[in-house]
C-alpha cells in the first residue's frame, strides 16, 4: 500500500496518518462540514469532503468512504475505533472493491460484535466466563426463573450492546421484570437489536484487557495488559500499563487466554481482549474489542511497539516477526482521556470554543490530539478533545509526571476532565492501586444529589486540597 484513506476524523485520524506518514505512505483524509478546518484535514496529504455535520450523514455513510478511497487512488482504509471500525458489512464493502481493509476478518467482527457469539466462540478454549445465560433471553418467565438460579444481584445485558447501553442492574427479583423490558428497548433503540442475557454481577470489579497481533499466516501474541477500571458511565477515562493486580504468573496466564480468544475466531490485525476480574483475582472472559483501542499509547509507551505500523504491515500480508518472549514491559505509562465535559455536572458536555489550548512538553509526555487553539468543539461527536499520556521508570514517577504534565496543559473556553485527572491521581484508592470500576461513583461525588452532605464535604476538601497544592508539584526524573 502506498496511499490510505482514514475512515475517521479527530485525535485517532491525525495519529494513524503520523505513522502511515513515517512509514512513507500518503494519506486520505475525509472530513464533514464541521471538520471542514480541522487537523486532520490539515495533516493529511489529501482530503475529501463526504457531507453535512451529522455523522449519520457523513462517516456513517459507507458508500461515500468508498467513493472517496477510489476518486483519490487509496488502496487501503483504516477505520481507526469509533464510527464503522467494528461494521462487518464496511469491511466486506472494502474488500468487495478492491480495497483493503486495515483491521481484521468480517467473520471476527461479526463472532466478536455479538456477546453471546463471542461466548459460544471461546467455550471450546476452556476460557473462564462469568456465570449466566449462553443464549438470547426473550421470554420475560424464563428470564426471571433462570435470574433466579445465577443469583443476585445480577445483570441483564444487551448482546449487541457496549458502553453501558442495554445494561440493567437487578438486585432482587422484585426488580426484574422492569429491568428486563427497560434493557430490551434499550438494545433495540441503541443497535436494532433486542436480545439480551444474564450475567452473575461482579461486585467490586477490576476491568483488565490484553492487546494482541496476529498475522494473516496464525501467528500471534499479547502486547500485555491495561489496567481501564476507572471509568464514569461505563466508558474509560483513566488507563496505565502495567496493572498493579497482576503478578508475572498471573499476567502469563490471563496474556494465553487472550491470545485463545483471538484464535477462536481466526483474528487478524490489532485487537483487545477484555476481563473483568473480582476482589479474589478471579478473572472471567468480558468482551474482544476488533479495533484499535483509544487507550493503546500506553502500551507503546512501555513496549516500544508502534500498533498502528503493525496494523498496516499485517494487512500487507507481512508476517509477524515477534515473538512472546520478545514482547517486554518496562516502566509505567498512563493516559488520562481529556473530554470537553464538565466533571461537576455528572459529566455533561461542554461545547464551545478553544480560545486557549496550550500542550504540555517534555520527557515522557505525550498528547494525541485533533485540536488546535481556536477550534470549535463540535456537538455532533464524541467530546474527547486529547489523550494526554505520560511515561515514568515506575508507578510512582508516571503519577507524579501526569500531575505536571496537567498542571501545563492549558485550557480555556471549554470545561474539561483535567482537574478529575489530578483529583483521581492524587486519590489513596488510585495512589494504593486497590481502585475498581466503581471509583468515580464512590469517590467523584459532584452533581449527585443522592450522596450525603458528610461525602460531599469530604471529596470537595480532597479536590480543593490538589487544585491547592497541584503547582507544588515537580517533574521527577525518569
Amino acid at each position: 500500500m502506498k496511499k490510505i484513506l482514514i475512515a475517521n476524523r479527530g485525535e485517532i485520524a491525525v495519529r494513524i496518518m503520523r505513522t502511515a506518514q513515517r512509514m512513507g505512505i500518503k494519506t486520505v483524509a475525509v472530513y464533514s462540514d464541521a471538520d471542514k478546518n480541522a487537523m486532520h484535514v490539515k495533516v493529511a496529504d489529501e482530503a475529501v469532503h463526504i457531507g453535512p455535520a451529522p455523522s449519520s450523514e457523513s462517516y456513517l455513510v459507507q458508500e461515500k468512504i468508498i467513493n472517496a478511497a477510489k476518486v483519490t487512488g487509496a488502496e487501503g482504509i483504516h477505520p481507526g475505533y469509533g464510527f464503522l471500525s467494528e461494521n462487518e458489512s464496511f469491511a466486506s464493502l472494502v474488500k468487495a472493491n478492491n480495497l483493503i481493509f486495515i483491521g481484521p476478518s468480517e467473520h471476527a467482527i461479526k463472532v466478536m460484535g455479538s456477546k453471546l457469539a463471542a461466548k459460544a466462540a471461546v467455550k471450546a478454549y476452556d476460557i473462564p466466563l462469568v456465570p449466566g445465560t449462553d443464549h438470547a433471553i426473550n421470554d420475560l418467565e424464563e428470564g426471571k426463573s433462570i435470574a433466579k438460579e445465577v443469583g443476585f444481584p445480577l445483570l441483564i445485558k444487551a448482546s449487541a450492546g457496549g458502553g453501558g447501553k442495554g445494561m440493567k442492574l437487578v438486585n432482587e427479583v422484585s426488580e426484574f421484570e422492569e429491568q428486563f423490558r427497560a434493557a430490551k428497548s434499550e438494545a433495540m433503540s441503541a443497535f436494532g437489536d433486542d436480545a439480551v442475557f444474564i450475567e452473575r454481577y461482579i461486585e467490586s470489579p477490576r476491568h483488565i484487557e490484553f492487546q494482541v497481533l496476529f498475522d494473516q499466516h496464525g501467528h500471534g501474541v499479547h502486547v500485555l495488559e491495561r489496567e481501564c477500571s476507572v471509568q464514569r458511565r461505563h466508558q474509560k477515562v483513566v488507563e496505565e500499563s502495567p496493572s498493579v493486580k497482576l503478578d508475572e504468573n498471573l499476567r502469563q496466564k490471563m496474556g494465553a487466554d487472550a491470545v485463545k480468544v483471538a484464535q477462536s475466531c481466526n483474528y487478524e490485525g490489532a485487537g483487545t481482549v477484555e476481563f473483568i476480574m473480582d476482589a479474589t483475582g478471579k478473572y472471567y472472559f468480558l468482551e474482544m474489542n476488533t479495533r484499535l483501542q483509544v487507550e493503546h499509547p500506553v502500551t507503546e509507551e512501555i513496549t516500544g511497539i508502534d500498533l498502528v505500523e503493525w496494523q498496516i504491515r499485517i494487512a500487507r500480508g507481512e508476517a509477524l516477526h515477534l515473538q512472546q518472549t520478545d514482547i517486554k514491559g518496562r516502566g509505567h505509562a498512563i493516559e488520562l482521556r481529556i473530554y470537553a465535559e464538565d466533571p461537576d455536572n455528572n459529566f455533561l458536555p461542554s461545547i464551545g470554543t478553544l480560545s486557549t489550548f496550550k500542550l504540555p512538553q517534555g520527557d515522557g509526555i505525550r498528547v494525541d490530539t485533533g485540536f488546535e487553539e481556536g477550534d470549535e468543539v463540535p456537538i455532533y461527536y464524541d467530546p474527547m478533545i486529547a489523550k494526554l499520556i505520560v511515561y515514568g521508570h515506575n508507578r510512582e514517577a508516571a503519577i507524579q509526571r501526569m500531575h505536571y504534565a496537567i498542571n501545563n496543559f492549558k485550557i480555556e473556553g471549554i470545561q474539561s476532565t483535567l482537574d478529575f485527572g489530578h483529583f483521581t491521581l492524587a486519590h489513596p484508592e488510585f495512589i494504593s492501586g486497590q481502585y475498581d470500576t466503581h471509583f468515580v461513583k464512590n469517590f467523584w461525588k459532584q452533581g449527585d444529589n443522592e450522596i450525603s452532605e458528610l461525602e460531599q464535604v469530604a471529596a470537595l476538601v480532597a479536590k480543593r486540597h490538589w487544585l491547592r497544592y497541584k503547582d507544588r508539584i515537580k517533574l521527577p526524573e525518569g
